[in-house]
């Protein structure tokens, strides 16, 4: 049978756009499709939590595709080596406590473990803004990344959700919006961003689990955002934290959500 373009193109418009305003109302809306924010969306739709992740790049994974200085291998700790077992990662001992794995496949694996579990991975997406009910963040405001990075003058459209996880990483773009434009203090000593520290492993791994908490009403901070928030130092390549982090707001959000 003979291909047809128009045929070829109109299959991908119906198909996204359905998708597209299926994800209009969900539960849970993750911002940032890095270690954290794959892990969490994993264990959130594993739970029947509608999860959709909004990604800013035209690829997913964050900083772990690159391990560390474009040398494809990461590090994990022995605390998270059963989340990588659980989406079957490959991982080889390196020392005691120190074990490894390679960082595409672990990028690769997870997110197709995630995506089958129903979570729903909306790439090249910027948030710009969030949506507010009452001191509450209840929904995102979002537009093409790149009519983000052209500057154009181009409206934004809104999608609604009953809580947002910030896993942007170093730029907590979404707690930004909210220190800048809400009314209202951060869970943190100074109600503000306190800002990330220099490279410190040990503390900063410890510190990525205890800040994965509820922020401000409605929004939630997981992995190396978490830190940055708190005033927590950056920890370099190794994702075990991030991985525990994932997992531990999936589980915050699905306490709330199942009471």
């Amino acid at each position: 049978m003979e291909l047809n373009e128009i045929t070829i193109t109109s299959a991908i418009i119906d198909r996204y756009f359905q998708r597209l305003k299926d994800c209009l109302v969900s539960d849970v809306a993750i911002v940032g499709g890095g270690p954290s924010g794959l892990v969490a969306g994993y264990y959130l739709s594993k739970q029947n939590i509608k999860t959709i992740l909004f990604e800013r790049k035209l690829s997913i994974g964050g900083g772990m595709w690159g391990g560390g200085m474009q040398f494809n291998e990461i590090v994990v700790q022995e605390d998270a080596l059963p989340i990588l077992e659980e989406f079957d990662v490959r991982y080889t001992k390196y020392a005691d406590n120190y074990y490894t794995a390679d960082a595409i496949e672990s990028v690769c694996t997870i997110a197709s473990n995630a995506i089958k579990a129903g979570l729903t991975i909306l790439n090249c997406i910027s948030v710009e803004d969030v949506m507010m009910r009452e001191d509450c963040v209840c929904g995102l405001v979002i537009n093409w990344s790149a009519v983000d990075i052209a500057k154009l003058h181009v409206d934004p459209l809104t999608v609604q959700s009953k809580y947002v996880i910030d896993t942007t990483g170093h730029d907590t773009e979404v707690v930004k919006v909210v220190v800048k434009k809400v009314p209202g203090k951060l869970n943190t000593p100074t109600g503000s961003i306190e800002g990330e520290k220099s490279m410190w492993a040990d503390k900063a791994e410890k510190l990525t689990l205890e800040n994965t908490r509820e922020i401000f009403p409605g929004l939630f901070v997981a992995g190396m955002a978490a830190n940055a928030v708190f005033g927590g130092p950056r920890m370099g390549p190794i994702f075990g934290g991030m991985l525990l982090s994932g997992k531990k707001v999936a589980d915050l959000i699905a306490k709330k959500t199942n009471g």
